[in-house]
């Protein structure tokens, strides 16, 4: 049910560098059969499609099926090569008649049961998720000044005509080549387990998130007052690596600290995430903990300098923090948010 879109630049040696940031959506072609049973609910009534689906799912299931191969899967953007056509709900899900109540079963009852599907009906169902995937292919378009050589539809919602015909119609005029794999579900396996013995073609990614450090500073009047803790120092998010930056794999970024107080005898690193662009206080609105390292800081009242690294390596995020006085390193990893 997702569509997820990324663009990528082939160097001569074969490796792969992220051009822009990978975006996504719950657009697939399950949102299309959603479009149908909506349908199918105008029909019948909403409460009948809900109670088949909690009570008689695998018919629910098989009402589906019947549309995806009688009707979606050859659906196109020609009119003329379309033929209505019908759906007998009494045989491809009985149980659903028990449910079907007042003028929506006198009316189905007279249909007998057969519910109609002309040209325009279907492709209502589809038009509002190739709408969407088309502006997540225009906004990929427009995230970087250079040209896209070629685009490659995979995937299962890519079997479909009218959305390959719709995107090639829209960014033809962009893009040099528009392509379909004859098998596009199994491209997507291939690529993740040609991917998984060779890891390293991937070369450089472009961040989703930005990375920061939560970190303490003397209060100033440009925090608010209520912000001000009783040591005088204010928490604030230190930026070490922002969102949209292109990142080689294992690309380290690093950070001196040094403690607040200096009577503290350990020091707290807290790695927040966020994905807003400009970020604060590490309780700002859709700022995210990632994970805390807890330093010990012996010798108080000495200068106690501690060296924090962030390294995006091709599947985690790795934190390290060495105390530059004795030694001691700390370690966590993470998942990489991709």
């Amino acid at each position: 049910g997702t569509v997820d879109l990324t663009m990528r630049t082939i160097k001569a040696d074969g490796k792969l560098t992220e051009a822009t940031e990978r975006t996504g959506e719950f657009c697939g072609g399950s949102y299309v059969d959603q479009e149908f049973l909506k349908y199918v609910g105008k029909k019948v009534g909403a409460s009948a499609v809900e109670m088949l689906k909690e009570n008689h799912y695998g018919q629910l299931q098989y009402l589906i099926q019947g549309f995806c191969s009688q009707i979606k899967y050859d659906f196109n953007d020609n009119p003329k090569d379309y033929k209505c056509q019908e759906m007998d709900l009494e045989e491809l899900c009985p149980a659903i008649k028990q449910y079907v109540k007042g003028s929506e079963r006198l009316q189905i009852e007279e249909d007998e049961w057969i519910i109609e599907l002309d040209y325009e009906t279907v492709k209502s169902f589809f038009d509002p998720v190739v709408t969407k995937i088309c502006a997540l292919i225009r906004k990929q378009l427009s995230a970087t000044r250079k040209k896209c050589s070629a685009m490659f539809v995979v995937g299962g919602f890519s079997t479909s005509q009218y959305l390959f015909k719709k995107i090639k119609k829209e960014f033809d005029s962009r893009v040099s080549a528009i392509a379909s794999p004859p098998h596009p579900i199994a491209a997507v396996m291939y690529g993740a387990v040609f991917y998984g013995i060779n890891k390293s073609v991937v070369e450089t990614r472009v961040l989703k998130r930005t990375y920061g450090l939560e970190l303490t500073e003397t209060w100033s009047f440009k925090h608010p007052i209520e912000r001000k803790r009783d040591s005088g120092g204010v928490y604030y998010f230190h930026t070490m690596a922002q969102r949209g930056t292109e990142v080689p794999v294992d690309k380290s970024f690093l950070q001196d600290v040094v403690p607040f107080k200096p009577s503290q005898t350990s020091l707290r690193l807290s790695v927040y995430t966020t994905s807003q662009d400009d970020v604060t206080y590490c309780d700002d609105p859709g700022t995210e903990l990632l994970g805390t390292l807890v330093i010990d800081l012996p010798d108080p009242y000495t200068e106690r300098e501690v060296e924090f690294t962030l390294t995006f390596g091709a599947h985690e995020t790795k934190v390290k923090a060495r105390n530059k006085v004795n030694g001691r390193i700390y370690t966590a990893s993470y998942k990489l948010v991709l």
